[in-house]
């Protein structure tokens, strides 16, 4: 079809013709409203991008002679972090002599990785790195999700309800 054809075509129909694929032989057009269109791309991306899982990886350190109240302090907040759905990775820090007991490292985050295994699961094991070993905690799949849209059904209901009061404030009465 020739583009003076199409071009009458789009006229008559009132949308418009938009080229498709430039580089293909013959080129590929097509008739559509593209004002439109590019709404409907806009908000696919839009609903893309509400959709995308931010991974959030926060992090906790710990020495290998670590007091048992600390530990339990930094458990919490590995806990915290699990529950919030963040990854977590974990560092012990060797200095002096401790660097040569590597396996004490090891065991502190398996205990560690043990003692919070209901909440998150090991997503990449201990690995000496230099003078720290490093290890990554990642929550289980469903359970920060399933917190976040609590959260976010109890926000939307408490928006309502003071949305409700509101109007209930500015009704004359009678």
């Amino acid at each position: 079809m020739s583009i003076g054809e199409a071009l009458r075509l789009a006229q008559d129909s009132e949308l418009d013709l938009v080229e498709v694929a430039p580089m293909a032989r013959p080129p590929v057009a097509k008739l559509m409203d593209y004002g439109k269109f590019k709404y409907e791309s806009a908000q696919k991306a839009r609903e893309a991008r509400r959709n995308q899982a931010l991974t959030v990886i926060k992090e906790m350190r710990l020495r290998l002679k670590i007091d048992p109240h600390d530990y339990e302090t930094k458990k919490g907040h590995v806990v915290r972090f699990l529950k919030q759905g963040d990854k977590v990775k974990i560092t012990v820090m060797f200095r002096g002599r401790e660097q040569s007991r590597p396996e004490m490292g090891y065991r502190l985050l398996q205990r560690l990785a043990g003692d919070v295994s209901d909440l998150g699961v090991v997503e990449s094991n201990p690995k000496q790195d230099g003078r720290n070993m490093v290890m990554v905690i990642a929550p289980h799949k469903g359970a920060a999700t399933a917190q976040g849209r609590r959260n976010a059904k109890s926000d939307a209901a408490a928006a309502e309800a003071e949305a409700a009061a509101k109007e209930q404030e500015q009704a004359p009465s009678a």
